[in-house]
C-alpha cells in the first residue's frame, strides 16, 4: 500500500537528484529511502527513477508520478492547514438555537466578543421552542441553544450564565407610564397581550401565574404576531405586555418601556456533552468568563447580568 512518506522520498529525491540529497532533506537513512522506494516501484509496476554513479534520474512514468505526488501532498497540506484552523476555532462554525432578543445585552456582548476574536467562525442562527432546540442539540443540528430558565435535562449539559430584568410595555399615553418602574399591584385589572414568539409566551405564562397567586383574573388576549406587531396593539392601547431587558433596545413609537419590581428572568446555555465543536468550546468558555465579570447591580443600559454558576 502506497504511504504519505513513499510520496515525499519520491519527491526529496527527484528533487535533490540523488538518494543521499534525500537523505540530508528529510533526514532519513538514504538506505531505507533507496529501500522504500525499490517497494513502491515493485508495487506499481514501473521504475521512477534511473539510477547511476552520478544520482538518479525520472524516467518518464516517474515524471508522471511526480507530477501527482506533488498535487497529492500539496492537498493533504491543505486538509491539514484546514482541520488545524478548525480545531484552534479559527474556522468552522456553531449553529445557535435562540430565545432572547440580540438587540443588545448579553447575547450580543458574547457574539461580538466571540467574532472579534474569532472572525473565521460562521454563527448560524435558529429561532424556536425550547423543545424544538432540544431536539436539534440532540440530534446535532444545533450546538448549543439559550433558553429561559435552567432546565433540569439529564442527557445534556446546562450552565445558567445571565439574568435579565422584566419590563413592562405601555403606551406612552397610560397612567403607568409616569412611574419609573412598575409593581404588581399596579397591574391588577389591567389587560395584557402576548405574541407568538417563545421567550414572550414563557414571560407571559410568568406574569398570569403571579397575578393569579396574587388574587387577579388577567384578561389575556394571544396574538399570532410577531414582536413588532404586538408592540403596535401595545401603542394602540389595546394592553400591556413583559418583555426581557434585552428587547428594551428596540424601541417602538408610542411604546415605553418601565421595570417590573424585584424580577428577573434566567436564561442558560444547552449543549450536548458529546459535541466536540472546538468553536463550540471557546464560545461556551467566553460565555462563562462574561458571566462571572457580570456585576449584579449594573443600571438600566449597561450589563446587569449577575454571577451565575458554571459547569
Amino acid at each position: 500500500m502506497i504511504e504519505l512518506r513513499h510520496l515525499r522520498y519520491v519527491v526529496a529525491a527527484a528533487e535533490q537528484r540523488s538518494f543521499r540529497g534525500a537523505e540530508k532533506a528529510l533526514r532519513v537513512q538514504e538506505s531505507s529511502i533507496s529501500r522504500r522506494i525499490r517497494d513502491l516501484e515493485d508495487e506499481i509496476g514501473a521504475a521512477l527513477f534511473i539510477r547511476s554513479h552520478e544520482g538518479v534520474k525520472l524516467t518518464y512514468a516517474g515524471q508522471r508520478f511526480l507530477y501527482r505526488a506533488r498535487i497529492a501532498l500539496d492537498q493533504i497540506g491543505h486538509a491539514v492547514t484546514d482541520v488545524g484552523a478548525i480545531g484552534r476555532a479559527e474556522d468552522g462554525a456553531v449553529r445557535i438555537g435562540i430565545l432572547s432578543s440580540m438587540a443588545s445585552g448579553f447575547l450580543a456582548e458574547l457574539f461580538q466578543a466571540f467574532d472579534a476574536g474569532h472572525a473565521g467562525v460562521r454563527l448560524e442562527f435558529a429561532d424556536g421552542a425550547p423543545s424544538d432546540h432540544f431536539a436539534a442539540v440532540r440530534q446535532h443540528r444545533l450546538d448549543v441553544a439559550f433558553v429561559t430558565g435552567d432546565p433540569a435535562l439529564t442527557d445534556f449539559d446546562v450552565t445558567q450564565l445571565w439574568t435579565e430584568r422584566l419590563f413592562v410595555a405601555l403606551p406612552s399615553h397610560h397612567k403607568l407610564a409616569v412611574l419609573s418602574e412598575v409593581d404588581w399591584p399596579d397591574l391588577r385589572g389591567q389587560p395584557l397581550v402576548f405574541g407568538e414568539a417563545r421567550t414572550e409566551s414563557d414571560i407571559g405564562d410568568f406574569l398570569v401565574k403571579r397575578l393569579v397567586e396574587a388574587g387577579d383574573r388577567p384578561m389575556v388576549e394571544r396574538h399570532s404576531v410577531g414582536r413588532d406587531s404586538l408592540m403596535q396593539i401595545v401603542s394602540l392601547g389595546r394592553g400591556l405586555t413583559l418583555i426581557s431587558e434585552a428587547a428594551t433596545a428596540m424601541h417602538f413609537p408610542g411604546v415605553v418601556y418601565r421595570p417590573l419590581l424585584g424580577e428577573e428572568l434566567a436564561f442558560s446555555a444547552v449543549w450536548s456533552p458529546r459535541n466536540e465543536n472546538p468553536a463550540l468550546r471557546r464560545m461556551l468558555s467566553l460565555a462563562r468568563k462574561m458571566s462571572e465579570a457580570r456585576s449584579p447591580s449594573a443600571p438600566i443600559g449597561a450589563p446587569v447580568f449577575s454571577k451565575q454558576k458554571s459547569t
